[in-house]
């Protein structure tokens, strides 16, 4: 069982996570281009810093080229018997691919998809692994560490082999999109009409004992304590890798995602003239991942 790991990559989520492990009784050893935030100070002295006998390397940095790059230099320095876990956002086919590099030289690979933004140290995180049977037993340590209190099984799932992890985080993600847009529109409507004087306060009543009760909704409630009016924000919303790649999945396999299409389209349209609902859309993402947000001119 692991009980000591490097971690690439201290931005938003990694700091996080490494606050949490070490909570949790697992040793981190972190490494980040900023030496203010860094535990060694290149990548090779991560790697010679942990156990010689089985060495695991978590990967937190954006999906993409970063990616690839510190894929690329673990390869260089691990061994086998090491493994390496990618915990962003990568594509699932990428995974793929990544595992079979870094099989040739007996490099084992876990793919995870990581839930929880900047509240995971306080709350945990919701994980979804890819990989080996073998792999995931030996990270469990790690896993719990991260996962939220309670039952294991309501924030932690082994899905499948290498690229599961991430593929079960796109949909995720594809889902996150059609929930945020449907309050969001509720939000404009609701905005819209003079009859309604409080629209805070219906927000903040849908709380408790009603069906649409969600951690996305408190989070809409602490947006709206915070700027009423969604006034500091512009309306103009990013969309990340995985709510293009759901939908691209649902056409391959003639899957319908009429809700999640039409958030994702939406996305699209707010960068095209000014929208209530979407300023609540930026505003969520603002307040679960700390995303980027434009502020109102």
């Amino acid at each position: 069982m692991v009980s000591h790991i490097g971690l690439v990559g201290l931005g938003k989520m990694g700091n996080n996570m490494r606050a949490r492990l070490r909570n949790g009784g697992v040793e981190v050893t972190g490494y980040d281009p900023r030496p203010e935030v860094s535990d060694v100070p290149t990548l090779e002295a991560l790697v010679a810093a942990l156990p010689a006998d089985q060495r695991v390397v978590w990967v937190m940095v954006p999906a993409g080229d970063p990616t690839r790059g510190v894929l690329a230099q673990l390869r260089d320095v691990l061994t086998s018997g090491d493994v390496v876990i990618e915990g962003g956002n990568s594509h699932y086919v990428e995974d793929q691919e990544r595992a079979i590099e870094l099989a040739e030289k007996g490099i084992g690979y876990v793919d995870v998809g990581v839930s929880g933004g900047v509240w995971g140290l306080e709350n945990g995180y919701g994980l979804m692994a890819g990989g080996s049977d073998a792999d995931i037993a030996t990270l469990m340590p790690v896993f719990d560490a991260l996962r939220p209190a309670g039952p294991r099984e309501e924030g932690f799932v082994h899905a499948g082999p290498v690229g599961a992890g991430h593929f079960a985080k796109m949909v995720h993600n594809g889902i996150e999109y059609g929930l945020m847009q449907a309050y969001a529109e509720g939000y404009e409507l609701l905005a819209a009409k003079d009859i309604i004087t409080d629209v805070h306060g219906t927000f903040k009543a849908w709380q408790r004992g009603t069906v649409v009760r969600s951690w996305l909704l408190d989070l809409m409630v602490r947006a709206l304590e915070e700027d009423p009016e969604l006034a500091k924000l512009d309306d103009w919303v990013e969309d990340s890798g995985e709510g293009r790649w759901t939908v691209d999945e649902a056409i391959a396999a003639a899957v319908p995602l009429p809700v999640i299409s039409a958030a994702l389209f939406a996305r699209f349209a707010s960068r095209q003239e000014a929208s209530p609902a979407m300023k609540a859309v930026a505003a969520l993402r603002q307040q679960f991942g700390g995303h980027a947000v434009k502020a109102a001119e």
